[in-house]
């Protein structure tokens, strides 16, 4: 028996920076979600409202044992669905999604996470939070590399290791989070907590209605700076038995919103926050934005968006196979033509040389190389080095280098010259 409730709003704003806006969230009696699409040029928000669209069907009161099953059922259909998009348009491969998904039993959360979109529990005035950054940066927070502070300006803080993406199986953080009545849960995209420390966040959570808190998130994190879509979703956890000033509708924002959607308090979001309509306040004109060259993924110069570069498994993995045994091939056939070229240039070199006491014209070049020998015999002749002077002797061991096979011969003659006149001298 559900001895809970929760009483919830949803704001998805494209930003001040941005042109469209790549989130999507769903907030409903029983399920919270939030994705944060990938991809740039790939269409994020494909990716992320194809996600919720797929998540959001399991928002229904769930059996006792089948809560995480629940969660990580919807995350891998939403998994495979992705996949299917791809597959019938090229142009969207390496789209992409985050995903955080909260699925409430009445007592407590079955949630399931990939990414960096956050899971936030404020509980008795202090703000837990409860999922873990699949990112670069959080890597190296944990490594004790740097710290929460320094990863908000890091080079690489949008690089993400883990997403819904269709191609690489999904593979979820799954845990439950027990409830207490007066709980209150934000779920958000990067956008928010990107820029907002937990302890800004924490005061503005502790004031007014989850609709009043959600669009100050929004409003705190522009006035923060931020240059990314912002989405948040805040509930409060209230007994079953206690009365509703309205009746609350499963709210879907972002990219996955079809309709706009109805004001939580009739009129009190628009009057807190101008431009607030259909969970989207992007009423604010975009505004063109250079990337600064120590992003790390662009240049100024580079119009090429970060979201492009920003989840690391993104190459679909289409033939890989094939292309792998066409780069082998090809390395194989550079060899082999190096070594075909490193062969004729030696079959035109030629030195004179010795041969079991003999003088010999070889083909190639003295030495060798990994046992390989860099020449062969071509023409041995009568002369051997016992024949000849101290110094021809020591100089045909050595090899005598020739230009080509004529002045090798031309060589041994000349030695075989010396070596009749050096017998004739001695004789007279």
């Amino acid at each position: 028996m559900a001895d809970l409730r929760l009483q919830y709003a949803a704001i998805s704003d494209v930003g001040r920076v941005r042109k469209d806006n790549q989130d999507s969230g769903y907030a409903g009696p029983w399920l919270l979600t939030v994705c944060d699409g990938v991809g740039g040029a790939a269409r994020g928000d494909i990716a992320s409202s194809t996600a919720v669209q797929q998540i959001r069907r399991i928002d229904e009161q769930p059996r006792d044992d089948d809560l995480l099953s629940a969660v990580a059922g919807a995350l891998h259909r939403a998994h495979d669905r992705i996949g299917e998009l791809v597959e019938e348009d090229p142009a969207l491969t390496g789209t992409s999604t985050t995903a955080t998904v909260a699925l409430f039993d009445g007592s407590r959360l079955g949630v399931g996470h990939l990414g960096d979109s956050r899971a936030y529990l404020l509980h008795d005035g202090e703000l837990v939070r409860l999922t873990h950054d699949h990112t670069f940066v959080q890597s190296l927070i944990d490594e004790g590399r740097i710290t929460e502070e320094e990863a908000r300006t890091h080079p690489h803080r949008n690089l993400i290791l883990k997403a819904i993406d269709g191609i690489h199986e999904a593979d979820p953080d799954l845990f439950f989070v027990d409830l207490a009545p007066g709980d209150r849960l934000l779920l958000c995209s990067d956008g928010a907590c990107g820029v907002l420390t937990d302890g800004r966040m924490a005061d503005i959570l502790t004031t007014g209605t989850p609709d009043f808190a959600a669009v100050e998130l929004v409003r705190a994190a522009l006035d923060a700076g931020s240059n990314d879509n912002i989405t948040c979703i805040v509930a409060d956890t209230v007994p079953a038995e206690t009365p509703l000033e309205e009746v609350l509708e499963p709210m879907l924002v972002g990219s996955a919103a079809e309709l706009p959607r109805k004001p939580m308090l009739a009129g009190r979001a628009t009057a807190l926050f101008r431009g607030h309509r259909a969970g989207d306040t992007g009423e604010i004109e975009a505004i063109d934005a250079e990337i600064p060259e120590e992003a790390g993924f662009a240049i100024a110069s580079d119009p090429i968006d970060p979201e492009h570069a920003r989840y690391a498994p993104v190459e679909r993995p289409r033939f890989v196979w094939l292309r792998r045994v066409l780069a082998t091939l090809t390395v194989v056939g550079l060899l082999a033509m190096a070594l075909g070229v490193a062969q004729w240039w030696l079959h035109q070199q030629y030195y004179v040389g010795v041969q079991n006491g003999a003088v010999t014209i070889f083909r190639g070049v003295p030495g060798d190389v990994l046992g390989y020998s860099l020449s062969e015999p071509y023409e041995t002749t009568n002369l051997t080095v016992s024949q000849l002077s101290q110094v021809n002797a020591k100089a045909v061991n050595e090899g005598l280098g020739a230009e080509d096979l004529q002045s090798a011969r031309d060589t041994v003659e000349r030695l075989n010259e010396e070596q009749v006149s050096s017998t004739s001298s001695g004789t007279g």
